[in-house]
């Protein structure tokens, strides 16, 4: 799966992104592990449609720090024309694992138990396999084009994408429109997936689905823009954080007035929504790098960087483990028979209210992993996918 190093603590590391990356992760796991799905607490859910709960802000964060990230790691490759396809090869060879592992936990256990079944009821887009995309096709718009032109390339994909879900009519539906099963996005997803590799909760339609990939870039670009920015030597911390503050705030501002024609929409991935979120994190990413990598106050830190510098592995892995508990059944003590999570949440369930049982069992699973990593990052073990 991945290849397994010992980290070497490099200087120029941005402590302030490992922290948000390792929140943002935490927050994943946070909302995609409840005790039950039928008790969460609201800001722990998604939007039913348009709007945005804390909770949708994660993956869009995440896909923030991606772009970030391929600022920092890349920078001194793009300015060596001669190394470009070889660190594009790369990042293809790294896409192509996400985007597997993504597949790998659609597929997972029924793979093993039937796989015909499995492979022909597989659902193709998922979030690993949207990271993998926004990741490569960032990477390459980084290393081959100015900070001018990914701006410009950055605007144009909001535009274009804002264009085509509110102008382009649906066919079969004569119009254009921004519902759940009758917008462009999920047309396109049933006409090249089919419903049978779609999101199973929704069937006709798919929250990572094609066409809202496309505005996901930008998110990805908008990171790499403050990534590219961040690291420049001859500008002083202090007006880095005016600017950036000051560019957070117009882009949420935009994005709130985006709203009122184009909404803030998370399955959809609107245009507003990029511009929206891409804001909040600049704020947060701005704020954090001033008070840990300025201000040097990084003690409290340590608990989420474990999670940010194995954050795809533990992301991975904590999607893993709940498939593989409920493939064993065990006898509760009024002898019915119960898959082995369902018999480990039984012991939340005895002794706290319905919904705060749903919540302490995501908390604990949280708890459980940063044990787990605390270790790997005592021993410096880093592992790179």
């Amino acid at each position: 799966m991945a290849q397994s190093q010992i980290a070497k603590d490099a200087p120029t590391r941005l402590l302030s992104l490992d922290f948000f990356r390792g929140a943002t992760v935490a927050a994943m796991i946070l909302v995609n592990n409840p005790g039950d799905w039928g008790n969460i607490y609201a800001p722990l859910e998604h939007a039913s449609w348009n709007g945005c709960t804390p909770t949708d802000l994660i993956f869009p964060f995440f896909l923030f720090i991606v772009g970030v990230s391929i600022a920092y790691a890349m920078g001194s490759k793009k300015a060596d024309p001669a190394t470009h396809g070889k660190t594009i090869l790369k990042a293809l060879k790294r896409g192509l694992i996400l985007f597997g592992l993504g597949l790998f936990l659609s597929l997972y256990p029924k793979v093993f138990t039937e796989p015909l079944e499995a492979f022909q009821h597989v659902r193709i887009p998922g979030v690993l396999q949207r990271i993998a995309i926004v990741f490569f096709i960032s990477a390459v718009i980084f290393l081959k084009n100015s900070e001018k032109n990914i701006f410009k390339i950055l605007i144009a994909i909001l535009a274009v994408y804002w264009a085509l879900m509110t102008f382009v009519p649906v066919p079969g539906v004569g119009y254009a429109n921004l519902e759940k099963e009758t917008n462009l996005g999920a047309w396109l997803d049933r006409s090249i997936l089919s419903e049978a590799h779609l999101w199973k909760a929704a069937k006709t339609w798919d929250p990572e689905g094609i066409l809202s990939t496309l505005p996901a870039i930008a998110s990805g670009l908008f990171g790499v823009l403050v990534g590219v920015y961040l690291k420049r030597k001859d500008i002083d911390p202090a007006t880095k954080i005016a600017w950036l503050f000051c560019t957070g705030i117009t882009a949420v501002a935009l994005g709130l007035l985006w709203d009122l024609q184009f909404p803030i929409n998370k399955s959809l991935w609107t245009s507003s929504f990029v511009l929206y979120t891409g804001g909040l994190a600049t704020l947060i990413l701005s704020f954090c790098y001033w008070i840990i990598d300025i201000q040097q106050y990084n003690r409290f830190t340590k608990p989420f960087v474990v999670y940010g510098v194995n954050a795809i592995t533990v992301f991975f892995l904590s999607g893993l483990i709940p498939r593989t508990l409920g493939m064993f059944s065990v006898k509760a003590s009024d002898g019915t028979e119960m898959n082995l999570q369902a018999w480990l949440y039984s012991g939340f369930t005895c002794c706290l209210s319905p919904i705060n049982a749903s919540l302490a069992w995501a908390i604990a699973y949280i708890l459980f992993w940063l044990v787990i990593l605390w270790v790997m990052y005592n021993r410096k073990i880093i592992i790179k996918i």
